[in-house]
């Protein structure tokens, strides 16, 4: 996932050192479990995630799940982009499976950019730094662990608990696991829900942990190239028709064009309870606004922070451009990439179709980069579901809130929801406000985050499966 820091209550800040925690003899195994998914190489360019899957399987073998019970899959035409499913058997032929997701592909991170050596877990101060550390081979080492303890301890569950670890979910375009799961195996993966990223914690950055959250629905992610073109000619002799001149205007238009405002179940919670959790004009806005949407002073107040803007509506945004052929000519041909994530409901086709109105230059050539991405679906907040979550960071995390959020990126999970598997991220772990350098330099996850927040998620799955 693109993870983001969720500002809720505080502003950017790095987070200070923290002392090495001991560890229990169980975490010290599971430690080892980690080290090993982080230091496999699972970029795009150059890493494999079919091995990271294969070496995931054999430790789940080695604790006694047999190989009927274990799905390695890939395609011939990505053979390093494969991933696992693992069916864990319940005991009630009545509940439907829950299914633990987690992508185990990473970010590029090069070498020389970066302080340590992005694919070497060490631990410093506290944290651990590597890529992939947080986002979100942390996650996918839980869950296998979580299985791995199972078949140790024989528990039987009533649900069966199925895990889908797969590649794709970072690199747009690439081979995606859980999309050819969705369309191709959707009985491998089939569940009454998901668990997944995108939930979790904030610290203040110095330790403290402040808030924990629940992930209830997301933003669907979508490319659209704009074209300009051009007959071109001599640069000495210029008019004013210029493919140059015209992409300009057009991405002008995109960046003076504002989406409009819209809630849904989980951001008018979020909204609300975040904003009286501050004691500050921004709180008294975001309450304001979840009450009443036309308050236009409270919107024009909440919009000055960037994320909870983006929480509001859809956004597109320029994020590439290219034209031109030569110093000494007029351009031919200028394409540009506008990347926009789109509210819950709203389709691609519409999109493009508010973006067209808005440029207002037919001229202007606007195609999306993938038809047929799936529409971004905001799951239920069942009761029986979001219950247990809240009562266990109660239990482990004692006078921490609980909020409901929607995410502005886009996790895998889009997929799961267009085949009808609603999908939440969970607590558990927690970032800084920095954002603890996912998809950036030095990724950092803190070590009391990744431990603390194991033995919360290990305790929500034998909960959820027991019921």
């Amino acid at each position: 996932m693109k993870k983001l820091a969720i500002t809720l209550l505080l502003g950017a800040s790095v987070a200070a050192g923290a002392a090495a925690m001991p560890l229990r003899p169980d975490q010290v195994e599971f430690r080892g479990l980690y080290k090993e998914l982080v230091e496999t190489n699972t970029t795009v360019s150059t890493g494999s995630c079919t091995l990271a899957a294969e070496r995931m399987a054999a430790r789940l073998k080695a604790a006694g799940i047999a190989d009927s019970q274990i799905t390695l899959f890939s395609v011939p035409e990505h053979p390093k982009d494969g991933g696992l499913v693992v069916v864990y058997p319940g005991t009630s032929k009545k509940l439907k499976p829950m299914l633990l997701l987690a992508h185990i592909d990473v970010v590029e991170a090069k070498r020389s950019d970066w302080v340590r050596d992005p694919f070497t877990l060490i631990e410093e101060d506290g944290y651990f730094y590597a890529r992939g550390t947080a986002d979100d081979k942390s996650q996918a080492a839980i869950w296998t662990d979580t299985l791995v303890r199972f078949a140790r301890e024989k528990y039987k569950p009533k649900r069966t608990v199925k895990m889908a670890l797969t590649c794709g979910e970072e690199t747009s375009g690439a081979f995606n696991g859980a999309e050819w799961l969705s369309q191709n195996r959707r009985e491998l993966i089939d569940a009454e829900y998901a668990l997944n990223e995108g939930g979790g914690g904030l610290s203040d950055g110095h330790g403290k942990l402040m808030v924990q959250t629940i992930q209830v629905g997301e933003k669907a992610y979508q490319d659209y190239t704009f074209t300009t073109t051009n007959k071109g000619g001599h640069s000495s002799q210029p008019v004013r028709e210029n493919a140059i001149y015209a992409m300009a205007d057009a991405v002008a238009k995109v960046r003076d064009f504002e989406f409009p405002l819209e809630f849904n179940d989980t951001t008018r919670a979020f909204f609300a309870k975040s904003g009286a959790l501050r004691n500050d004009e921004m709180g008294k806005a975001m309450v304001a606004l979840a009450a009443n949407p036309q308050d236009k002073a409270a919107e024009a107040i909440v919009n000055t922070d960037k994320m909870y803007h983006s929480m509001l509506r859809t956004t597109c945004v320029a994020t590439l451009i290219d034209g031109g052929h030569a110093l000494n000519a007029l351009p031919q041909t200028v394409t540009a990439n506008v990347n926009c994530r789109m509210f819950p409901g709203r389709t691609s086709d519409e999109t493009q179709a508010t973006l067209e109105a808005a440029i207002g230059n037919p001229a202007v050539k606007v195609v999306q980069t993938k038809v047929g991405k799936p529409i971004a679906k905001t799951p239920p907040m069942y009761p029986w579901l979001i219950g247990p979550m809240e009562a266990l960071v109660a239990k482990h995390f004692p006078g921490v809130p609980v909020i409901p959020v929607m995410s502005t990126g886009a996790t895998d999970g889009v997929y799961l929801a267009a085949v009808g598997i609603p999908t939440y991220g969970v607590p558990g772990e927690w970032g800084d406000p920095d954002g603890n350098g996912a998809h950036g330099l030095n990724e950092r996850l803190e070590v009391r985050s990744l431990m603390e927040g194991r033995d919360y998620l290990f305790e929500l799955v034998k909960l959820l499966s027991s019921k």
